[in-house]
């Protein structure tokens, strides 16, 4: 069987991979920080190829995709082309050290599966990214064909979605994440505790400024980016007279600004899902420049919210939706 839909055109913004590029460098500084200090949930290279049946696709795909990119190699065993391409799709996995999981599903014994994703003959691969599956290709393919759809799958999943994988530990135990070790004070310490003094002076400027410093040396504080994204949120909303905003938003469903405001305004006020949601309505109903500053600041307000709340993984999720 030939190989078809290796291109993922329909996927990638070719217009957005500078902004790829950036998002996966500072993702690679995230999981190098990480991974330094000893990885809280840190997985064994075993881990990253797994075994995958009905009963298990919710918690092992589903909810995994929104934290990394799944891709999910349908295989049986009296299949031929699969006994070549599942040992690279293993090699691959573990090469590309945490930036996508591979769920193996046998169809034998798993033919809801086969049916609920269309499988028409196998090998067949998949991905899921949020929540969303997204067909890769079918039948056998070169290696330097699939790293090609690897590359721009993790690309989408980092750039569109602030996916940044998992944390590889060689020294993990399989089957479990490690917890991490205690980390003795950095060295940004007064800095934060400054920008947090400065929040509550009511300070957001300098909140903000001094979040900046922190993250100029160091990129990956994870609490320097959560503050200054709770900080600029802050920022955006003050003297802003809520009725209005919420007005404009009303009577101009289409202004992309009156939008992203009133979802500020959202956010701030607690009503979280509203937030989400109206961005991701906007999502679905614009295009180019519009549906991208709709997306980014989408992603700005998971940070606030933090990537662990079960809100976040649902919007993701949406928002794979109302883009693809």
């Amino acid at each position: 069987m030939q190989p078809r839909n290796m291109s993922m055109s329909g996927v990638v913004d070719l217009a957005a991979v500078k902004a790829a590029q950036e998002a996966k460098a500072k993702a690679e500084q995230a999981r190098a920080e990480a991974a330094r200090q000893g990885g809280p949930g840190a997985v064994s290279p075993a881990d990253l190829v797994i075994d995958v049946d009905e009963a298990g696709f919710e918690r092992d795909v589903l909810q995994r995709s929104a934290e990394v990119p799944v891709v999910i190699d349908f295989w049986a065993e009296w299949c031929e082309p699969c006994k070549q391409l599942s040992p690279l799709l293993e090699r691959l996995t573990v090469e590309y050290n945490g930036r996508l999981l591979l769920a193996k599903i046998d169809v034998d014994a798993n033919q809801m599966l086969m049916q609920q994703f269309g499988v028409q003959g196998i090998p067949a691969v998949f991905a899921v990214v949020a929540g969303q599956a997204l067909p890769l290709f079918q039948g056998a393919a070169g290696e330097a064909q699939i790293r090609q759809t690897l590359d721009q799958l993790v690309a989408v999943a980092e750039q569109r979605f602030g996916l940044t994988g998992l944390i590889v530990d060689p020294d993990a135990e399989p089957g479990g994440a490690q917890t991490a070790p205690e980390v003795p004070a950095g060295p940004y310490d007064a800095q934060l505790e400054a920008a947090v003094q400065a929040l509550d002076a009511g300070d957001l400027a300098g909140a903000v400024q001094a979040y900046k410093n922190v993250l100029a040396d160091d990129p990956a504080n994870s609490e320097a980016k959560l503050g200054l994204a709770q900080a600029e949120l802050l920022q955006r909303v003050q003297g802003l007279d809520p009725q209005q905003v919420r007005k404009d938003a009303a009577d101009r469903p289409a202004d992309v600004q009156a939008q992203i405001a009133a979802a500020d305004l959202d956010l701030v006020g607690g009503h979280v899902e509203d937030a989400f949601g109206r961005l991701i309505e906007t999502v679905g109903r614009t295009v180019g420049d519009d549906r991208d500053a709709v997306r980014l600041r989408l992603l700005e307000l998971f940070e606030v919210v933090g990537a662990d709340d079960p809100r976040v993984a649902a919007a993701r999720r949406a928002l794979a939706r109302a883009l693809f």
